[in-house]
């Protein structure tokens, strides 16, 4: 499955238990040391875990996958037992020698997860990886207030639109979607492709009302804004809070992410590392998880259970047809990278 990224989020976590730190040494000890955003694990999940198998949970967090890579080399694959990141980022550690690959013999749920969210360019044979957050940004707006139709990212060029959308502040996705309306890749590092999309971004710079990384959500259900482009479980929040504001899912082609956990190469409590994700990959469990972090749900043994105001959020049950054609940001080169950065830089000072 060829599959934007942008799942997770940052900040302060309640810890799951009285322990701190990341420490610990051999399997025989009850403890677990998990390394990801806040909150990414719901806390009522990571009680129940320790209530169930007595094993007490450390829970630290990064601000950005960058941060997480360059933790796990400085300890050397070791220290965390579970991580969970981006698919990029868990590609790079991954070819880094930093991820160990799992025993899926304690691991009988693995066989609960949705064969078409397996497979993927970060870890093709499934050898290192369990899929956890699975999303798309959307565009979402308030039908009440657009008078245009809006059908993909092309219509939120419409001068109509002016001073009326928030977007992500993200430079991959947002120039990614500018490169979308020209039948360019997300991952496009060609110099002059990239200065035309430069060029085709600024045009955007009149409609855009504000950028938001972490609650454009609050943008548009306040009435600042009349549609966003924004992260899945933002787009879900704002249906969940107004059900009468509509999705869509741009004709141009979605852009997919999978936030996947893997266990590090030194791990110091493997054993309980495997036994964190059968549980976790329990479908009344997963059912549990999914509606707190309203990302799309990989495991298709939790559907059952998943409540309907979960299944039918349309940011979530996105049609099959839709799910066909969609592409993973990838890694691209150094030199593109910056050229990304320093078009970006220049959008947001314009913006304003």
């Amino acid at each position: 499955m060829t599959l934007l990224v942008g799942c997770g989020s940052a900040g302060d976590s309640s810890q799951p238990s009285t322990n701190n730190g990341a420490e610990g040494k051999t399997d025989e000890e009850k403890v677990l040391n998990i390394f990801t955003w806040a909150t990414y694990f719901p806390d009522d999940i990571l009680k129940s875990f320790t209530e169930e198998t007595g094993i007490a949970i450390n829970y630290s967090n990064f601000s950005t996958n960058e941060e997480m890579l360059s933790k796990l080399e400085t300890v050397q694959g070791g220290e965390y037992d579970i991580v969970l990141a981006s698919d990029y980022i868990v590609k790079m550690a991954i070819d880094k020698g930093l991820v160990k690959k799992l025993d899926k013999a304690q691991i009988p749920n693995y066989d609960n997860l949705d064969p078409s969210y397996l497979g993927n360019y970060f870890d093709p044979d499934n050898e290192y990886t369990v899929p956890y957050g699975v999303g798309t940004p959307l565009i979402v707006y308030d039908p009440s207030r657009v008078d245009v139709e809006i059908k993909g990212y092309a219509d939120l060029w419409n001068p109509a639109l002016k001073d009326s959308l928030v977007l992500v502040n993200d430079a991959r996705n947002i120039l990614g979607i500018t490169l979308k309306t020209m039948g360019k890749s997300l991952n496009e590092e060609d110099s002059a492709v990239l200065e035309e999309a430069k060029s085709k971004l600024m045009e955007l710079k009149d409609n855009v009302r504000v950028l938001d990384y972490d609650t454009p959500y609050n943008k548009l259900l306040e009435g600042e804004a009349t549609v966003g482009y924004m992260f899945t479980s933002q787009a879900a929040t704002c249906l969940t809070v107004n059900p009468d504001l509509k999705v869509v899912y741009p004709e141009e082609g979605l852009g997919f992410g999978i936030d996947a956990i893997f266990t590090p190469s030194n791990a110091p409590h493997e054993k309980n590392a495997h036994a964190f994700l059968n549980y976790i990959l329990q479908g009344e469990v997963a059912a549990d998880i999914y509606p707190q972090i309203l990302y799309l749900c990989p495991n298709k043994a939790a559907y059952e259970f998943l409540p309907e105001e979960y299944t039918s959020n349309s940011a979530i049950n996105i049609p099959e047809e839709n799910r066909k054609d969609v592409e993973f940001i990838q890694v691209i080169s150094n030199e593109a990278s910056d050229l990304y950065n320093s078009i970006w830089t220049e959008f947001v000072q314009a913006v304003g």
